[in-house]
This record gives C-alpha cells, structure tokens and sequence, in this order.
C-alpha cells in the first residue's frame, strides 16, 4: 500500500502498467516531439486533472530546461504570450481541449490551429501523449501517488 494507504496500481496489475508504460515509452522516444514540450503538455493535462504526483513528477523535469517564471506561468500561458512559442501555445491549447473533451468536443477551431502548427503525424503524437498523460492521471489521483516534495 501507498502512503495514504491506497493500492500500488502498478504493482497489483503490472500487465497493464506494462501496457501504459508502453505508450510512455513510444511518446517519450519513439516521436518527433521535444522532450521539453512533452513534459509541458505532461504537466498542463496533470494540473487540469489534478494528479500532485505528475504535476510533482513534471515541473521537476520541465525546471531541467525551462526557467521558473516560466514553468511557474504554466496554468495561464493564455495570459503570456510571450514566454511560450506559437508552437507551445497551440500544443497546450490542444491539451486543454482534448483533456477536457467533454466539454469543448475537441472544437474545429481548436483543431485547426494544431494542425497549423504541427505536422499530421506529429498532431497525432502530440494527441497520443495528451492520451497518455490523462490515463496516467487517471490511475495517480485516485491511488494518491506519492509525490517527492517534502515540508
């Protein structure tokens, strides 16, 4: 059991975990995405879901290349243009609109500034790894995934 005494999810079922982990691994190497802007799509889905182990998880890596102002301004790139490329802004948008589907039904105008800005098959990986991030956040909230920051 965790530290809040709730189920290991990976340990109790280490075929699907495998099978997730999978889907990680293809996002992670097996795309043209910069690793920077996975994790930056990884951490904005975890904060609209509110997963503390991947939000933990993913500011640490985006803080390996990205400034504190920066990675700290992530919930309202919206709000600052000017820290985030073209490129960034519509990946996050994207997030947003395929975290939340079932509010926005990933709207045209929504699509068709990320296919503006990325490649077919690029647009799809970026989506796999929204995918990816949300069904992770899917298992870390409700198991309470412990996160490494300490008071």
């Amino acid at each position: 059991m965790g530290e809040n005494a709730r189920l290991v999810w990976n340990e109790v079922a280490p075929q699907g975990a495998k099978a997730l982990f999978g889907i990680h691994h293809y996002v992670t190497t097996g795309t043209d995405l910069p690793p920077e802007l996975i994790h930056l799509v990884f951490l904005r889905v975890s904060q609209i879901n509110g997963c503390a182990h991947c939000i933990d998880l993913h500011t640490r890596d985006l803080l390996k290349t990205m400034p504190f102002e920066t990675v700290a301004l992530v919930p309202v790139w919206a709000e600052v243009p000017h820290l985030f490329s073209d490129r960034y802004r519509a990946a996050l948008a994207w997030a947003e609109e395929v975290t939340l589907v079932s509010e926005t039904h990933a709207s045209d105008a929504a699509y068709a500034a990320a296919s503006a800005a990325f490649a077919p098959k690029d647009l799809v990986d970026l989506t796999i790894t929204i995918a990816a991030m949300n069904a992770f956040n899917r298992l870390g909230a409700p198991f309470r995934l412990p996160v490494k920051a300490k008071a």
